[in-house]
């Protein structure tokens, strides 16, 4: 990439500012100086903000305050000037009813922090699942030079002898408690053993997927998504996000630059290499209509039919995201994927994806697999399947590659439940008529029905079939799953239920016929009985009058379109605020 061309001083918006002779330019240096800066300090420097989605209450990023300082010391070093904002962390278990709901806040947050500052370029701190396509999305609508600069995943977990992942193993040993096949006394030792330190999950989980799919973008330092939370080496790549910002900025290097369709597709090979999060789906559609390229659920069912899950860890295979680092990272996955990939694309360092490979080694073959060793061969099993039918008529997504291979082709009678209170109060009564061959439905869990799309998706299995041995059945929601989950579970059927989806006119006891190889999901109802249905039903009132779930339930769109709200999604420019 030639970055011979560089910036003059003046030319940075920046220096609308702090350059300008008049009261405004006078009030804006005095007020820098009024923190303790020195005129020096800020004159004449890049302004470099720092989004940081730091939080007390998220222990996925409790790291970042600490990573803001060595970002600050490596703008320094180049010669810029950092300023650290604070933004919605986002941070999962925590948020209620779901980080999904304030995703798009997150972005509108960010494109606002950089819009209305004097702000060059930045460096964006998250990694907990929707903080990266939050703060992204908002970062592509601004257009300025930006790195971001990923959490990274917690250290491995183990306990008594077993490898552990957050998430994938909560929910295994919670089925096992409620099976009676560890004790409670267990359950309470598990649970100050498995999260080990700060960080994103160690599995690949959404976190994990998010933040590789954008290494691949060419969006952050090379590798960057690899390096756990508390390795020396993560302050030490926070730094140099610092320090590369500033040349960024000369540069002119903005995401405008760097993306494009093949940018997106390079970021598919990864999210099915690594066998990642069905929440990516979303995500990614969001993220490609911001800088107005399009991206549809076909593009991904397209790579994952060319792509096998390769990377061998939890919940598909038996590492963590630390063997991963070890055994070369996202780098040493994408060289064995190279003749997949567009080596040509920009990457924030200046250099191309190809440049980047150059001389990447892996260092454990069965961590890091090829195409002639894949963890799950694409005849077993993808990293993502979509299916439509008259039940799911703009699509539904599920990982095949984590489900019981029984399944993937079923009929089976539906028990439905319109919300998560009467599924749990109903499933595990002893007296409940059902099989394993029943099949689960939770809907009202949609985008608008939520609202916010919860990860209410992995419905649990009745105590009853659990004693007898049953781990899996065929599961459907409108909502999402966490990443670090497993199972036959179909998501994101769209269009939901809440907005009169075929989700909706399904009853208890109607079948439902499940073909993931022919990609059909239908309901056996025939269309006469559907009308008669349809004609009958009335959307459940809206909960919220006012707040930002109001706002939500209004703007927001399907899952096939992305979730983001009509008035954001596009690449419209929005011009800089004007300063008298």
């Amino acid at each position: 990439m030639d970055m011979a061309q560089r910036r003059d001083i003046s030319e940075l918006r920046s220096q609308r500012w702090f350059a300008s002779d008049d009261m405004r330019g006078f009030a804006h240096r005095q007020r820098t100086q009024q923190m303790g800066m020195r005129r020096n300090e800020f004159m004449g420097r890049p302004v470099i903000g720092i989004i940081n989605t730091w939080s007390e209450i998220s222990p996925c990023h409790a790291h970042l305050r600490d990573r803001a300082e060595a970002v600050k010391r490596g703008v320094w070093q180049a010669g810029g000037y950092p300023v650290e904002l604070p933004a919605l962390s986002v941070g999962e278990v925590m948020v209620k009813p779901t980080t999904m709901l304030y995703r798009n806040f997150l972005a509108m947050e960010c494109e606002e922090l950089l819009r209305s500052h004097p702000i060059d370029g930045a460096v964006l701190l998250g990694g907990c699942d929707k903080s990266t396509p939050g703060l992204l999305m908002g970062a592509f609508s601004m257009d300025l030079p930006v790195i971001f600069c990923p959490a990274g995943p917690m250290s491995n977990g183990q306990w008594r002898g077993q490898k552990t992942g957050a998430g994938t193993h909560t929910k295994k040993y919670w089925d096992e408690l409620r099976a009676g096949n560890i004790t409670k006394a267990d359950w309470v030792d598990l649970e100050s053993r498995m999260t080990r330190s700060a960080g994103t999950c160690n599995t690949m989980g959404t976190a994990s997927t998010m933040t590789s799919i954008v290494d691949a973008m060419g969006l952050t330092l090379p590798g960057a998504s690899s390096i756990p939370a508390v390795d020396s080496g993560h302050p030490r790549m926070a730094s140099e996000c610092g320090s590369r910002i500033v040349e960024m900025v000369w540069e002119d290097l903005k995401p405008s630059r760097i993306l494009d369709r093949a940018s997106f597709l390079n970021g598919l090979v990864a999210y099915m290499a690594m066998g990642g999060s069905t929440n990516a789906a979303v995500h990614l559609i969001a993220m490609a209509g911001r800088v107005g390229v399009e991206l549809t659920l076909d593009d991904m069912a397209d790579m994952a039919g060319k792509v096998p899950v390769c990377a061998n860890l939890f919940p598909l295979g038996e590492y963590l995201m630390e063997d991963f680092y070890f055994a070369g990272g996202l780098l040493a996955l994408l060289k064995k994927f190279a003749h997949q990939l567009d080596l040509s694309r920009p990457c924030v360092n200046g250099r191309t994806l190809g440049e980047n490979l150059e001389g990447v080694e892996c260092w454990n073959d069965d961590v890091i697999r090829g195409e002639d060793n894949p963890v799950v061969p694409l005849s077993k099993g993808k990293t993502l399947a979509v299916l439509r039918g008259n039940l799911a008529p703009r699509g539904a997504v599920m990982k095949s590659s984590a489900a019981n291979p029984k399944f993937l082709k079923h009929v089976g009678p539906a028990i439905v439940f319109d919300n998560p209170a009467e599924m749990n109060k109903t499933l595990d009564d002893p007296d409940l008529d059902i099989t394993e061959d029943t099949v689960i439905v939770l809907r009202n869990a949609g985008p608008v029905g939520a609202p916010g799309m919860p990860e209410w998706g992995n419905l649990p299995i009745p105590k009853k079939l659990l004693k007898q041995g049953v781990r899996d059945m065929v599961r459907i929601c409108d909502g999402r799953m966490s990443g670090t989950h497993y199972g036959t579970c179909i998501l994101h059927v769209t269009p939901e239920a809440a907005v009169g989806g075929p989700l909706a006119l399904l009853r208890t006891g109607d079948l439902i016929e499940l073909d993931v190889m022919g990609g059909t999901l239908d309901m056996r109802v025939d269309e006469a009985e559907l009308e008669a249905r349809r004609a009958d039903w009335k959307p459940t009132a809206p909960v919220y009058q006012r707040s930002f779930a109001a706002l939500y339930q209004q703007h927001v769109s399907q899952a096939d379109e992305g979730c983001d709200f009509d008035f954001l999604s596009g690449p419209a420019s929005v011009p800089d605020p004007a300063i008298y």
